[in-house]
């Protein structure tokens, strides 16, 4: 994958993006004269935009003295920066997708949180095992439809992860690969449903590929795609996130986003403070500005995160498109990625011989 807009579960591999290797290769230059820079690694797209529009002057004027570099890239393309300048960082905080961040966490690769700040305001679903690292925007995985091709069809709107298996359905649903957050979380949910979960996961490959599978016209990787298929109608029904389904909306698609029934998985955005880096001070404060109700509307705003800060009042028209308040927040589902972790490779190579075969 490569994250266009935020974060939406989307990990695949790609190589060193061009600005990364920029950065990394100009850094020791330039470094005699960075000591009050500080280096982030976020998302690009139109979330490196708001960051170096909006976000950054926001905390330059909070913190004089501190020059803010924004780094942009996937989730995966960071963690391997971090991992292979272990000891020598350049990068002071990462914005990556809550899965890689435990890895990160469970790596070292990140510091202590400083317990100050909005920090004490998030939601507990926010609050990452370790206190390493912390969400800063949460999204929703469920499901996703074209009301037109419903309508035609006669169908209700869909209102289960079971939905999925219905040959009703047959070549008409398309779910991301399991190297993408959402085709891994799908294999989750039908574990979970299915008397298993993250530590049997045996029946979720059991209804993926006799039930599931059929129904997949295609395991789509790219956003884009996805989108266009959504808006065509070539696929009826589709697992994804809600802020990419609200992308398509917006764009006047007849599409819809439902929340399951039986839930619907939360995909988060996280930061934290690299651990050995320079700036330790600077990064702690960025990350708690991140958590703020300022930075956190914004994010809302410009972004469609869902605020991880519990005292955050969105403008009702935001709040309808976002995953916004107390309810809707406790409502979601939250992996166990200690175990998703140890166990994705053996699951990715499983996957590739049954399910996509």
């Amino acid at each position: 994958m490569e994250i266009i807009h935020a974060p939406h579960g989307d990990v695949a591999v790609k190589p060193c993006l061009k600005v990364i290797c920029a950065v990394s290769l100009g850094f020791a230059a330039t470094v005699a004269h960075a000591d009050s820079t500080l280096y982030v690694g976020g998302y690009g797209g139109s979330m490196e935009k708001l960051f170096k529009e909006k976000l950054i002057p926001r905390f330059e004027k909070q913190e004089p003295g501190v020059k803010v570099l924004y780094v942009a890239g996937n989730s995966t393309d960071i963690l391997a920066k971090l991992q292979a300048q272990k000891g020598h960082q350049e990068l002071s905080v990462a914005i990556i997708d809550d899965g890689p961040m435990f890895q990160a966490v469970g790596q070292g690769l990140c510091a202590p949180l400083e317990q100050a700040g909005a920090i004490k305001d998030v939601y507990p679903l926010a609050r990452m095992p370790g206190d390493r690292s912390i969400g800063v925007g949460v999204l929703a995985t469920g499901l996703a439809y074209n009301k037109e091709v419903f309508a035609k069809h006669g169908w209700a709107p869909p209102t289960s992860w079971q939905d999925l298996a219905d040959p009703k359905y047959r070549q008409k649903v398309v779910i991301p690969p399991i190297s993408n957050g959402y085709g891994l979380l799908t294999l989750l949910m039908m574990a979970r449903l299915n008397g298993g979960g993250e530590s049997n996961i045996e029946p979720g490959f059991q209804v993926m590929t006799k039930k599931v599978a059929p129904n997949v016209l295609t395991w789509e990787p790219s956003p884009g795609k996805m989108a266009q298929m959504l808006q065509t109608g070539d696929a009826a029904l589709a697992v994804w996130g809600n802020g990419r389904v609200q992308d398509v909306i917006n764009q006047g698609a007849p599409v819809g986003f439902v929340y399951p029934k039986e839930g619907a998985v939360a995909l988060m955005s996280a930061a934290c403070p690299v651990a050995g880096a320079p700036q330790p001070q600077a990064a702690q404060h960025f990350v708690q500005f991140l958590v703020s109700p300022d930075a956190q509307t914004l994010l809302a705003q410009d972004a469609g995160f869902g605020p991880v800060n519990k005292t955050v009042k969105l403008p009702a028209a935001v709040s309808a498109k976002v995953v916004s308040g107390p309810d809707k927040v406790n409502a979601l589902i939250a992996p166990d990625y200690n175990v998703i972790n140890a166990k994705r490779a053996e699951w990715t190579s499983r996957w590739d011989r049954s399910v996509e075969r």
